[in-house]
């Protein structure tokens, strides 16, 4: 290779394997991967992804072999899986909890500006986030994302549901487009997104290959459309016109005459008006109507077959009356400036990955002589075949017992050295894996307690872990924050939440490494007590540190309740009774006694000149 032929990108940590080599040769074995509507800067990208799922299935000695003709014997032991769950797992730590800010303040009297819609809108989020099983979406998507470098969110509305669905896709089937023009930082969201797959044929249905592309694209807003059919039969949408003939607009659309565009008030920004919307297409395409020159970003609509929603609508360019794209790629690793994709963990240690399959499989086969050693055999009495005229082979077998001559001996070749040096390999690859992977070996569990002087030793230990995880929540933080607003303004556009301001909203993972809970308590006693901390502060410790408080607002409300020594002192301080109530949240006091008269009126003091009434006496 020369060395203008030498490709750096995204993927060149990958370049030692065979198949990921010449990228551009036509016909290669990249193409072989990937169907003909896959655009051909792509092809990379889906090469990795396939190599890397095989990595996790432990089927890397298959592509091997069908790509070089070796490798069919390689021995893989879930080490490369293994490494994906772990930091999987970490990764998301204990729990997954969405919060937004100001919500544990809604109990107070009286509560903060805003504390109760956003303990409203949590609640919502909570509610909706049960019902779409969030927690087991994030295991996929995010196991997606840690060993292939990215993964998709879609967010779709379900009239029938009426709530928002939630799903995941492999970034295989991803395909975002910027404008042709290069102003756009690939980093930067793109304008239109493309999620496509293959359909095999099915020849029991008579159904030919095909090839299901969903579209979401941002443009002007247009005029009203109806679900309709076309002249051959197939489902399309149309403009939807009035009696006169004349085009109308949507529900809240208005026309600026001067510009000539349309522009409606989204719920989430009643105040403002937007010329903008996202359209929805999903199609189907025959593989025999896809000629040369037609990719996944060109497909011809003509000869498309737009699907229909649960609610009859023809999904061709739908307008969602929304002013963003419901898609959110989530990144493993904070991109390359300029750059759109993540990076798998398995990336730093795939070659060590390689290693460690090649000594597995050499122990594997030194096992088999250790186990059952080559013996050699001087001056013994061997039968022979009198079919072949051949001697009959040696059988050793536990108690046999061989007859030697004189002078005669016995050899046995010991390879059990051998065996105990691919041993030591086997555990210096791994330690090295950890090393360069930042999990370091206290992380994968494979560091010996003993090893550990104390706790502050372990710390230092899993310090580089520590990091990899901030590093990775990172670049997560803010997809998550987007996916919840998204999820908020889809449910105010179905008209099921109240409309205003979408909340912060935000998802906060579980503490990655074991805590030392008995010294986080002894931490908040004493902080909380000597008045350097609040309370919420120290409950919101304890939450992190694994105990179980389902809400910080509650916990603090109960042990208000029962905070009769502070409630004593609180007394003393203002001498105030009613404050000390409302601190033990029990409401103003009511002494029972019903409102008494003291001027008399008709029928209330007969028989009493002063008018008194006679019940006081």
């Amino acid at each position: 290779m020369r060395v203008r032929d030498l490709l750096v990108d995204s993927w060149s940590w990958l370049n030692f394997k065979p198949i990921m080599a010449q990228p551009q040769r036509p016909g290669g074995q990249l193409a072989e991967l990937s169907p003909s509507w896959v655009p051909e800067e792509d092809l990379r990208r889906l090469a990795a992804y396939t190599l890397l799922a095989a990595y996790d299935q432990n089927q890397a000695g298959q592509v091997q072999a069908a790509t070089t003709g070796e490798g069919e014997d390689r021995r893989e032991l879930g080490d490369a899986p293994k490494l994906i769950d772990t930091v999987l797992g970490y990764l998301l730590g204990s729990e997954q909890t969405v919060v937004v800010p100001g919500a544990e303040h809604a109990e107070e009297k009286p509560p903060p500006r805003g504390a109760v819609e956003a303990a409203e809108a949590q609640a919502l989020l909570r509610g909706w986030a049960e019902k779409e099983l969030l927690e087991l979406r994030m295991q996929q998507t995010e196991r997606t994302a840690v060993r292939t470098g990215d993964a998709v969110y879609t967010l779709a509305w379900e009239p029938s549901k009426g709530r928002v669905l939630l799903r995941s896709y492999d970034a295989g089937f991803y395909f975002p487009e910027w404008p042709g023009d290069g102003d756009m930082d690939a980093a930067e969201y793109p304008s239109r997104v493309h999620f496509a797959w293959d359909i095999p044929e099915d020849r029991v249905r008579g159904l030919k290959a095909r090839v299901r592309r969903i579209t979401y694209e941002l443009g002007p807003i247009g005029t009203a459309t109806e679900s309709g059919r076309a002249k051959d039969g197939r489902p399309h949408r149309a403009p939807t016109h009035d009696v006169d003939g004349e085009p109308v607009l949507a529900v809240g659309d208005q026309l600026d005459p001067s510009t000539g565009m349309i522009t409606r008030a989204y719920p989430w920004a009643p105040g403002r008006r937007s010329g903008l919307t996202c359209f929805l297409s999903d199609g189907e395409w025959l593989l025999d109507d896809l000629k040369g020159g037609h990719d996944v970003y060109n497909l011809p609509e003509s000869k498309a077959t737009w699907r229909v929603r649960s609610d009859g609508q023809v999904l061709d360019h739908l307008d969602l009356m929304v002013d963003f794209i419901p898609a959110i790629h989530i990144t493993n690793s904070i991109p390359e400036p300029g750059e759109h994709w993540g990076r798998t963990s398995l990336a730093p240690v795939l070659q060590g990955l390689d290693e460690l399959a090649a000594t597995d499989t050499d122990t594997s086969a030194s096992v088999a002589t250790t186990g059952s050693p080559v013996v050699s055999v001087s001056g013994a009495r061997i039968g022979v075949d009198r079919t072949t005229g051949q001697p009959r082979p040696l059988t050793l077998a536990p108690g046999s017992a061989i007859q030697l001559a004189d002078g005669g001996r016995m050899d046995v070749l010991n390879t059990a050295p051998q065996l105990e040096a691919l041993r030591s390999q086997s555990l210096h690859l791994l330690d090295r894996i950890a090393t360069n992977s930042r999990v370091t070996a206290a992380g994968l569990g494979t560091l010996d307690p003993t090893a550990l002087p104390s706790g502050y030793a372990l710390s230092l230990a899993l310090g580089p872990l520590d990091s990899l995880i901030g590093s990775m929540r990172l670049a997560r933080d803010h997809k998550y924050r987007l996916l919840l607003r998204m999820v908020y303004r889809l449910h105010q556009a179905g008209r099921v939440w109240p409309a205003g301001e979408t909340p912060a909203a935000r998802i906060i993972f579980g503490p990655h490494t074991p805590t030392d809970r008995a010294a986080v308590l002894d931490e908040v006693v004493k902080a909380v007590g000597a008045g350097v901390l609040s309370l919420e502060t120290g409950i919101r410790m304890l939450m992190n540190a694994g105990y179980p408080v389902e809400d910080a607002a509650d916990e603090v409300a109960r042990i208000q309740r029962r905070a009769f020594d502070a409630a004593a002192r609180l007394a003393d301080a203002t001498g105030d009774n009613a404050a000390v109530r409302r601190f033990l949240q029990l409401g103003d006091a009511d002494s029972g006694l019903g409102t008494v008269p003291l001027v008399g009126k008709p029928g209330g003091g007969a028989g009493r000149p002063d008018g008194v009434n006679a019940s006081i006496e």
